[in-house]
């Protein structure tokens, strides 16, 4: 069974928590779709070339991922790319109302298009984008929570 997947965030920048999500996607469904958010209103800290630059980074040891950026629905990006599934991640309860809505107004707009969940390791449970760039924006430490790749490109940011 061929069934193509699509995670989408904004990725500002990707933690290991989401690259744990994208390796046991990977291994779940034929091909993975990052697609990565334009996302102007959160006023990212990295253009989407770097969001996109640094995922393909991380995971060029996949062969079935594709990075794509994105500024439309999500449900019109989807259908764009032939997708079967949209896979969320859930950090934590908190993270449930919200997702929850998200994947009924997605039916709703997109009836054939499924919402799964995949919950992070534990050890990536508290690990968020904006937690990270908080750290690194202090100068402090996000070596483990962040591949190296990453943790290069929010020092010279903020150097």
């Amino acid at each position: 069974m061929h069934i193509k997947a699509i995670y989408p965030g904004t990725f500002d920048p990707i933690t290991d928590g989401h690259l744990d999500l994208i390796i046991r996607a990977s291994k779940l469904f034929s091909q993975v779709v990052v697609a990565i958010a334009t996302n102007p209103g959160k006023a990212p800290l990295f253009s989407l070339e770097d969001r996109i630059a640094m995922v393909e980074d991380v995971t060029a040891h996949l062969s079935n991922i594709v990075i794509i950026g994105f500024s439309n629905l999500l449900v019109d990006c989807a259908k764009e790319n032939n997708v079967d599934v949209v896979l969320r991640g859930l950090r934590a309860v908190s993270d449930f109302e919200y997702e929850f809505q998200m994947a009924g107004m997605n039916r709703r707009l997109s009836p054939e298009l499924e919402t799964m969940f995949l919950t992070p390791a534990e050890q990536y449970e508290f690990i968020s984008s904006s937690m990270i760039r908080e750290i690194a924006k202090l100068k402090g430490d996000v070596s483990s929570f962040v591949p190296e790749c990453v943790e290069e490109r929010l020092i010279k940011k903020f150097n």
